[in-house]
């Protein structure tokens, strides 16, 4: 007899959404992380007394709570969330910039078609004729891979709006170098830019407190700082896990959410790993403000997508960070946040895995420093002049995020290849998360849930 029916390897977001729905439905579910903190990619950590998230810049897919169809609600009736006590901070509006050009949107789409038909006239007939075919594309429907650079350029003929355009949603949610398959174009494109950004009204903390909660809640187990060594098979079976510490735990059915190359390395089963690992990677840096810069830098700003070259092209860089595009954040400027002592600016470029792990140990805290000059210098030609002003600043690079999530190359976005159905070739292994193909903290808690229900709720 099995230990448990359900094991999820990986307590991210997926993860914790995954083991919620099973639980909920009698499933004995073991949750097992390698860390000592849940949230994988979106968790939090502590430096001189401030808590300093991690990959929560904002959540998209906003919805009023009466919008019974839309994704978040959706996800919470999934979960059991009363969605009416869940406060929800709506951004002020963000900005894409690049040479000579800006265009701004907020969670109102007529804010951005304004701005097209402003910056690009031209193009304001186009762009309504895209919106209308991007509500009517089904990205869940079987097919093969489409370049949504190909569709947005069929659709607009102007490659600097179409740049303009896709950085968000590539920056947000894309593991493919140059292109973007047109499914995830058009599922973030909604997330985005038809639904918009919000945050929760407390801390990320709080957030995966109420998820761990409800999923102990039914029952639950959950085990941090608990590695797995290897997922235990019977010929296109698996049967269970064995720890890192030699300990062998019995399932029914394994669910992992940490990415396929790190799954089927796990399991024994062959993949090709170059094909499959994701090259997108980034270094983040969050610097602590006093108050009073707010205003001066982010002029009501909530995120900036910017670029200084109006041929951007979204690539895996060949040194260690590109600084000339990237992701400028105020991640307390959404509508009642309160004000604190201090404020954040959280700044994301694309960086090179290979190039910071060859870096010597020696030579490592150097190199971020050199690299948050870098981006400080470029970040300031955006929003004016800070660094003499940061009264503390912490950064993170692939590597960090391949030692604490296990992304394999840090590769935030997972793999280029996604498995949209979760099966795998064992019979009774499944993926959610990144890998399976929904993207932003919203889908990624709907791809847990998905799974669960399409394969292991029966």
């Amino acid at each position: 007899m099995a230990d448990y029916q359900l094991i999820i390897i990986g307590g991210g977001l997926s993860g914790l959404a995954a083991g919620i729905r099973a639980a909920r439905f009698g499933q004995r579910t073991l949750l097992l992380e390698q860390h000592s903190l849940p949230g994988g990619l979106n968790s939090y950590y502590f430096r001189h007394g401030h808590l300093l998230e991690t990959g929560l810049h904002a959540m998209t897919n906003f919805a009023r709570p009466a919008d019974k169809r839309a994704p978040l609600n959706r996800l919470f009736r999934q979960l059991k969330l009363s969605r009416k006590r869940f406060v929800t901070r709506e951004q002020f509006g963000s900005q894409i910039i690049f040479p000579g050009n800006r265009l701004a949107f907020s969670n109102d789409l007529s804010l951005l078609e304004s701005e097209v038909a402003r910056e690009f006239p031209r193009c304001r007939s186009s762009f309504s004729g895209l919106i209308r075919k991007i509500e009517d594309f089904d990205p869940f429907a079987p097919a093969p891979h489409r370049s949504a650079r190909a569709f947005l350029h069929a659709q607009l003929d102007n490659p600097l709006l179409e740049n303009m355009l896709l950085l968000p949603l590539m920056v947000y949610g894309n593991a493919e170098e140059h292109d973007m398959d047109l499914a995830q174009f058009t599922i973030m494109f909604r997330a985005l830019f038809l639904e918009g950004f919000f945050r929760p009204e407390h801390t990320i903390r709080e957030f995966l407190a109420l998820l761990v909660d409800q999923y102990k809640g039914f029952g639950g187990e959950l085990r941090l700082k608990t590695p797995v060594r290897e997922i235990l098979r019977y010929g296109d079976r698996v049967t269970g896990v064995r720890l890192a510490d030699g300990e062998d735990i019995r399932a029914k059915a394994v669910l992992s959410t940490v990415g396929l190359p790190a799954t089927a390395g796990l399991s024994g089963w062959k993949l090709d790993a170059e094909k499959y690992t994701g090259k997108m990677s980034f270094m983040e840096t969050i610097s602590l403000l006093p108050a009073k810069k707010s205003r001066e830098l982010s002029r009501d700003r909530t995120i900036i997508f910017y670029s200084h070259d109006e041929d951007w092209d979204y690539r895996r860089p060949d040194r260690l960070i590109d600084s000339s595009w990237g992701v400028i954040c105020f991640p307390e400027n959404f509508q009642g946040i309160e004000a604190q002592k201090t404020m954040q600016l959280r700044v994301t470029h694309a960086a090179d895995y290979h190039q910071w792990r060859q870096l010597d140990p020696s030579d490592y805290g150097a190199a971020k420093e050199r690299c948050s000059q870098e981006s400080r210098h470029m970040v300031g030609k955006i929003v004016g002049n800070y660094g003499q002003d940061i009264v503390y600043q912490d950064s993170f690079t692939p590597v960090t995020i391949e030692r604490f999530t296990g992304k394999g190359e840090g590769a935030v976005y997972g793999s280029p290849i996604k498995i949209k159905d979760g099966r795998t070739p064992l019979q009774n292994l499944f993926i959610a998360g990144t890998d399976q193909g929904f993207l932003g903290i919203v889908g990624s808690m709907l791809s847990g849930v998905t799974i669960v229900n399409q394969h292991l709720l029966r």
